[in-house]
């Protein structure tokens, strides 16, 4: 069983849930994001610790984000997924800080053209969402789709990038 470090964050969106090995950071979990099933992309078999020492870095970053002071992140990350998950969710630490992309772009860098549904479910799958940020993909016709936070949510953060009105 391995140990899980937690902690809360409160943000400009409500309290985010910071989750780590103890080494990366693993998941950011939005406010009012349902917890996964059990055994599916969670931690809940494992040794859950709460423990704001390994977050000192992360936290201090996200509230520079959220003040407009910081456009890119450093911090050691660790998601668990799929090697086509990896794939997209490194794909999207490309957008640059107040871009957007559509899901037919994202699907052409990470390789292939017909695939938008399986990016798209790669994206809503996202592990450490803002960090690895996948609210900067938005549907083809402009529109905000799905974001686990919500499209309220959504658009606050692009709003913040300077990609929405």
């Amino acid at each position: 069983m391995a140990t899980v470090y937690y902690t809360e964050m409160k943000c400009p969106l409500g309290t985010l849930v910071l989750e780590s090995d103890g080494r990366a950071l693993t998941r950011v979990r939005l406010p009012g994001e349902p917890k996964p099933a059990a055994g599916r992309d969670n931690h809940d078999s494992d040794d859950r610790v709460r423990d704001a020492k390994p977050f000192r870095e992360a936290t201090t970053q996200l509230r520079e984000y959220f003040a407009g002071t910081r456009r890119t992140f450093d911090l050691p990350l660790a998601p668990r997924g799929t090697p086509f998950q990896l794939k997209v969710w490194r794909e999207l630490r490309k957008i640059p800080y107040g871009s957007t992309i559509t899901y037919a772009v994202l699907a052409h860098r990470a390789g292939n053209d017909k695939a938008c549904r399986a990016v798209g479910a790669a994206n809503g799958r996202n592990p450490l969402p803002i960090i690895v940020p996948c609210h900067r993909v938005i549907g083809t016709n402009g529109s905000l789709t799905g974001f686990g936070g919500g499209l309220a949510a959504k658009h606050r953060l692009l709003k913040l990038e300077g990609a929405a009105d």
